[in-house]
């Protein structure tokens, strides 16, 4: 399975590079491997570091722009959100919560020119979510993890849509 995950994620990073042609990244926005004793250690990190009253603690795992590949360390119920030019694929490394997709944002604020955040959202769709699931998100919808039963891991990808083009 994480196999599998990762030559996902690695597909859609190499894509962009193509895409991006020969020279366009440097040292310092391309990072292509992370072991699991990797995640782990930021599993570990995030644990220690994150503040009591702090809902997500976010690091960054695998970086080929314009894709970065995160994990979210999630132990409170955080805000809603919307990314207006990006789909989002979620992997569940640990833990268990509940997403709410779709619906309309509650308390709506502007974060960035593609991005909204809420204090929730009314209506929508739940479901269930724990360990070893895979999710996606279209751009434009409205997505929430609540409740969060504990903790919840989640590696996550913003994959910008429509996708770009290779020049030629």
């Amino acid at each position: 399975m994480r196999g599998i995950l990762m030559g996902a994620v690695l597909f859609m990073v190499a894509t962009a590079a193509i895409a991006q042609g020969p020279g366009a990244m440097s040292a310092q926005t391309m990072k292509t491997f992370a072991s699991s004793a990797d995640v782990a250690a930021m599993m570990d990190k995030a644990k220690k570091e994150r503040k009591p009253d702090q809902a997500n603690y976010s690091q960054r795992i695998l970086q080929l722009a314009p894709y970065n590949v995160n994990l979210e360390y999630r132990a409170l119920v955080g805000p809603s959100s919307v990314h207006e030019t990006e789909a989002e694929i979620f992997y569940v490394v640990d833990g268990s919560a509940t997403l709410v997709t779709g619906g309309k944002l509650t308390g709506e604020t502007r974060n960035n020119p593609t991005n909204l955040s809420g204090t929730g959202i009314d209506g929508g769709t739940t479901q269930k979510i724990a360990k070893g699931d895979f999710i996606i998100i279209p751009e434009k919808v409205p997505h929430w993890f609540s409740p969060i039963n504990g903790l919840l891991v989640v590696m996550s990808l913003h994959v910008p849509r429509p996708l770009p083009e290779a020049t030629h």
